[in-house]
């Protein structure tokens, strides 16, 4: 049978992707949050597709200006940036948010995030950062986990449990000590998240960073996306820092209502 895309592809292994057009998704979305550049071999390791098919495949991305040849391997284009830019709905978002996360940052002197579920992860939007920030495991582009994210866990905790179940099925890793990784204690923590209307990641997604977030709710009272403030374990006052992001995420929500 053909494959959307073209003629079938019999190469690969068992849980390669099968159309052509998966196959070059996949090589794309292999690039990670801290990836620059990736070889040949990174892309079929990560990909689990043959060399020649990654090494045509590649050729043909690069033609278009999805990927770039670099010093030490292929880098994503700046088409796809491009593209994304095009997006009407994350660009409305995030244009609306900016001023806000601007102010966040101005308050603390740390990063401020914005980003949206994504299936079991949340995609950050944006971030506004300075020199004097601490170093987040977050970029512009980028997903996390939902289950050790203040973002994601405020989203997770004002969505369906369905959004929780999925979570949990796709697997609860632990990327520090302090990760809630059972549904037990995930559990609880999303029904005090819930209870007080914001979430704490304690030194979950890195070690001695703390971040605060609270959901942002579109016109129909429904979460949309969510913001948080990242900075040092020591510096960061919970109870301070709360009622800010909170606030910020109120004003968010109510533009948002405004500018349906």
């Amino acid at each position: 049978m053909s494959q959307a895309g073209g003629s079938p592809d019999r190469d690969g292994g068992a849980g390669a992707p099968r159309s052509v057009l998966a196959r070059a998704f996949s090589l794309l979305e292999s690039f990670g949050p801290d990836d620059v550049e990736l070889s040949l071999g990174d892309l079929c390791e990560r990909t689990g597709l043959p060399k020649t098919t990654v090494h045509r495949l590649a050729g043909e991305l690069v033609s278009f200006g999805a990927l770039e040849r670099g010093r030490y391997g292929l880098r994503l284009g700046l088409r796809l940036f491009a593209l994304g830019e095009r997006v009407p709905r994350h660009r409305r978002l995030r244009d609306l948010a900016m001023p806000f996360l601007e102010d966040l940052y101005v308050a603390t002197n740390e990063s401020a995030h914005l980003a949206l579920l994504d299936g079991t992860d949340v995609l950050y939007l944006a971030k506004v950062t300075g020199h004097r920030s601490a170093a987040t495991a977050s970029v512009v582009g980028g997903r996390l986990p939902t289950h050790c994210t203040a973002v994601g866990k405020a989203l997770l905790a004002c969505n369906s449990s369905r959004f929780v179940r999925d979570r949990v099925h796709a697997g609860l890793h632990r990327r520090t000590p302090w990760t809630l990784a059972t549904p037990g204690a995930l559990d609880r923590d999303l029904r005090a998240t819930a209870e007080r209307g914001f979430a704490v990641d304690r030194e979950e997604t890195r070690l001695g960073i703390v971040s605060i977030g609270a959901p942002i709710f579109g016109f129909d009272g429904e979460p949309v996306a969510a913001i948080a403030v990242a900075g040092r374990t020591h510096a960061l006052r919970e109870d301070a820092l709360a009622p800010i992001v909170q606030e910020a995420a109120r004003g968010i929500s109510e533009r948002l209502g405004v500018m349906r």
